[in-house]
């Protein structure tokens, strides 16, 4: 619970501290004396933002601090101990806002995050203001004030990620096959140009090679008639020079037993003799090889000319041609590639597409479920709060999906983040009216009311131990005023409440009660608070509260009679 709440140099506050107890604490005092700023005090320790404009002009920083005494066992403690803090004697939160707009948090005095006092913070109050009746008129949030009753925020958090995994694949997909459909058309032309290649079937070089043939086959007759001449003179006909050198080596040999220069020279002949048949021979060879076939020439030319054309439009070189093949075969390939990760990724949606089905209908199941209880006892609530003839409904609709792209159910109902279910609070303040949404029939004192019942209810699923409430006597007086000051004082026996009212009949169930006033000294405006001792102050301050400035000795005794009878 609050036990201590201190503020220095904040909006109108100069230097405040206040000490609660448990139970039921009502703070009281003139409209503009700053009650609503002790709750924004409290709203910025439990982690809201800050604004620099709340620093007190003049001042150069402003001081919140609160003490909480926790459980040991509470989730408050457990959070603390895994951050190393000791929470056995309790839990001090301080935040030091400064006028430059930079602010800093403590807790147990060491320094901290905003977002790990956020998650301290958590179940230590829940704050109901102004603001609570203005959330109530919003539609959307009554499907979160649903959750909280049922007890689904851990299933609709599963909802929001499967439906978070599923958007941006489904959206990867659609670019996917349109990035595909742009391949497609592209394909048949690739696919032409790498056959045209592929069935050429041109080996590196050829170019070159087919230009040495064709040269080749152009002098194929001159090359043909002189290798052949060449191989009458060496071998073939009469005196040919086989011949004739083999004379010479004769005579050679016969005067060379006798003069070894000569037998030298008589096997230089023999060798050259020797040479000079190889020659013929590979002569001989090299012109049944020779192609004198005028069809030759043509398909050479044929294939040149192929070549030539696959380098004008694919090259300018051979390697150029390849490279550009090569990089059509990549350009083929990704297609494929696309295709694979179109099918992988469609899997995967269908997986998530099962899942977030089958979790939005238990989702949904669960929260109509819930949404009848909570319609009845939100009855019961209103009973007990002078509203017994209205009627409190949770309404569910659905939108139907329309577009292919959306995620829904099997019977075509769309879900989102949240969910399938479109969830309204319907009343009907008096008997024979019909069921219409709260922001079309409900004054501000039934707002009030419905608040309070809210949260009386909802007080049941947390495990809040401080209940603050401001504003909560809006609109109402009368018996109304007295049943929700009852009502407040029932919640006080579950857990710590403190409420700002203006409302006697509300202060009188307080246990404690502070009076705040404003007061200017030196120029200067001054929130005070006092905490009303004994019962004459407090019989004091509800007179007040009753007649206003004038104080009578009737209001005395009517505030006197109001608070022995809430005493009693």
């Amino acid at each position: 619970m609050l036990s201590e709440l201190a503020i220095k140099n904040f909006a109108i506050i100069d230097d405040l501290r206040i000490s609660f107890r448990d139970g039921f604490s009502v703070l009281t005092g003139e409209t503009g004396a700053g009650k609503s700023i002790i709750i924004e005090a409290v709203n910025l320790l439990l982690g809201s933002r800050a604004s620099a404009g709340l620093v007190r002009a003049g001042c150069d920083h402003a001081e919140l601090e609160a003490f909480f005494d926790i459980d040991t066992d509470s989730r408050t403690a457990m959070i603390l101990k895994d951050q190393g803090i000791d929470g056995s004697d309790g839990l001090i939160i301080r935040r030091i806002v400064s006028s430059s707009g930079k602010n800093r948090v403590f807790i147990n005095s060491r320094q901290s995050t905003l977002e790990f006092l956020k998650q301290v913070s958590r179940d230590l109050a829940g704050i109901s203001s102004q603001h609570a009746h203005q959330g109530l008129l919003k539609e959307e949030n009554h499907l979160d004030i649903l959750d909280e009753f049922a007890g689904t925020a851990l299933l609709r958090n599963e909802v929001k990620a499967l439906y978070q995994s599923i958007i941006p694949l489904k959206r990867k997909i659609r670019m996917l096959k349109e990035s595909l459909d742009q391949k497609r058309k592209e394909q048949d032309f690739l696919e032409f140009q790498i056959n045209e290649i592929s069935a050429a079937a041109i080996l590196p070089n050829e170019d070159e090679d087919l230009e040495k043939k064709r040269h080749a086959l152009l002098n194929a007759s001159q090359i043909f008639e002189a290798v052949n001449r060449s191989i009458h003179e060496i071998y073939d006909r009469e005196g040919s020079l086989i011949e004739r050198l083999s004379f010479l080596k004769n005579g050679m040999e016969k005067v060379g037993t006798s003069d070894e220069f000569i037998q030298k020279i008589s096997e230089q002949i023999a060798g050259t003799i020797f040479d000079l048949q190889d020659i013929a021979e590979e002569l001989r060879n090299f012109s049944s090889t020779i192609d004198l076939d005028p069809a030759s020439l043509e398909m050479t030319d044929q294939r040149l000319d192929l070549i030539s054309r696959l380098k004008r439009k694919y090259g300018p070189g051979l390697d150029d041609l390849f490279d550009e093949y090569e990089t059509m075969q990549k350009k083929l390939f990704q297609t494929t590639k696309i295709e694979n990760r179109i099918k992988t990724f469609e899997k995967d949606v269908l997986v998530y597409l099962k899942e977030i089905k089958r979790k939005a209908a238990i989702l949904s199941e669960k929260r109509k479920s819930a949404g009848k209880i909570l319609s009845g006892l939100a009855g019961e609530e209103l009973d007990a709060l002078e509203m017994g003839q209205a009627k409190f409904e949770v309404a569910f609709s659905s939108q139907k999906a329309l577009d292919l792209e959306d995620i829904s159910t099997d019977s075509r109902e769309k879900i989102g983040p949240d969910g399938i279910d479109k969830v309204s609070f319907l009343l009907s303040a008096n008997p024979g009216e019909a069921l219409k949404p709260l922001v079309k029939i409900a004054s501000g004192g039934e707002l009030s009311r419905i608040v309070l019942a809210l949260k009386a209810i909802l007080s049941g699923t947390k495990s809040l131990e401080t209940l603050i409430f401001d504003e909560v006597d809006a609109g109402i007086g009368g018996a109304a005023s007295e049943k929700v000051g009852l009502k407040l004082k029932q919640l006080s026996q579950r857990y710590q409440v403190i409420c700002i009212t203006h409302l006697a009949q509300i202060a009188k169930y307080g246990g404690d009660q502070f009076r705040i006033s404003k007061d200017v000294a030196d120029g200067r405006t001054f929130t005070t608070i006092i905490p009303l001792k004994g019962p004459d102050a407090r019989v004091e301050e509800i007179a007040r509260m009753i007649g206003g400035a004038s104080i009578t000795d009737a209001t005395l005794t009517h505030a006197r009679e109001l608070l022995e009878k809430a005493l009693s």
